[in-house]
Order: C-alpha cells, then sequence, then structure tokens
C-alpha cells in the first residue's frame, strides 16, 4: 500500500490578504466593515515544487489570471476572520486537488474475446438491416 503524501503548506508569507466591504444585501452591516477577503496567491513565486506550479497554472479557472496569480474573494460569513479561514482552506483545497500527480494512462490491446464478440454484433445487425431491403426483381 502507497504511504499518504505529505500535505503541502502555503506560506502565509506568499499570501497577500485585503479586507474590502462585502457585496450583496445585508444591511448596515455590509456597508460599514470591511469583512470580506480578497486572497492573492502568486502562483510562479510561491515555494511549492514545480510540478504543482504546473498543475496549477494548467488549470482551466478563471480564478487564476494571465499572470499567474491566483485570487480566491471570500465573502460568505459575517466576521473577517471566518472568511479568511474560508479564503485560506479554499485555497489549501485547490493545491491539495493538484499535489499528487495523475496516474499515467498505458494504453491496452482489446483482448479476443471483445474483437470477436465485436465482429459478432456487426453481423447481427447486417443481417438485420439487409433484411429490411426492398426485395429484387427477377
Amino acid at each position: 500500500m502507497k504511504p499518504a503524501p505529505t500535505p503541502l503548506l502555503v506560506q502565509e508569507s506568499e499570501v497577500d490578504i485585503t479586507a474590502v466591504r462585502a457585496q450583496g444585501a445585508g444591511g448596515q452591516n455590509v456597508n460599514k466593515v470591511s469583512s470580506a477577503i480578497h486572497l492573492r496567491f502568486d502562483i510562479p513565486a510561491c515555494s511549492l515544487p514545480d510540478d504543482v506550479k504546473q498543475r496549477l497554472l494548467a488549470l482551466r479557472d478563471k480564478r487564476i489570471t494571465q499572470e499567474g496569480v491566483l485570487i480566491i474573494k471570500a465573502q460568505s460569513h459575517r466576521t473577517q476572520d471566518m472568511n479568511r479561514l474560508d479564503a485560506f482552506a479554499r485555497l489549501h483545497a485547490l493545491v491539495d486537488s493538484v499535489a499528487e500527480a495523475p496516474a499515467v494512462r498505458r494504453p491496452t490491446r482489446p483482448t479476443r474475446a471483445s474483437r470477436q464478440r465485436r465482429l459478432d454484433t456487426k453481423a447481427r445487425r447486417s443481417e438485420t438491416k439487409a433484411g429490411r431491403a426492398k426485395p429484387l426483381d427477377s
């Protein structure tokens, strides 16, 4: 059995966190308090292994800019601390999703029995369709 991979940790010093005002309904609290969090993570400049960086940059994710900066906005909670934790959790989840390299697919050849089943099915289908043809006038 393969040992569990060690989780990759993102250094807090590599992340730029900005508090902004949340959008949407919420009354006076939304208008007064900067409780939403903008988390910016520069992928090319981080200390993650190069292969993990490449897999992160290869993701087709709209949160990753052309320059390779991942931007996460967390505003679902009422407090700044909870939104900060939510943003870091989402960042770690994204990094963990690409931490392990995908398995290499080794192409296989079809078995003799599967080739024979395919040919038998084709022959039966051909007979069915041939039976639908108009009879020839001789």
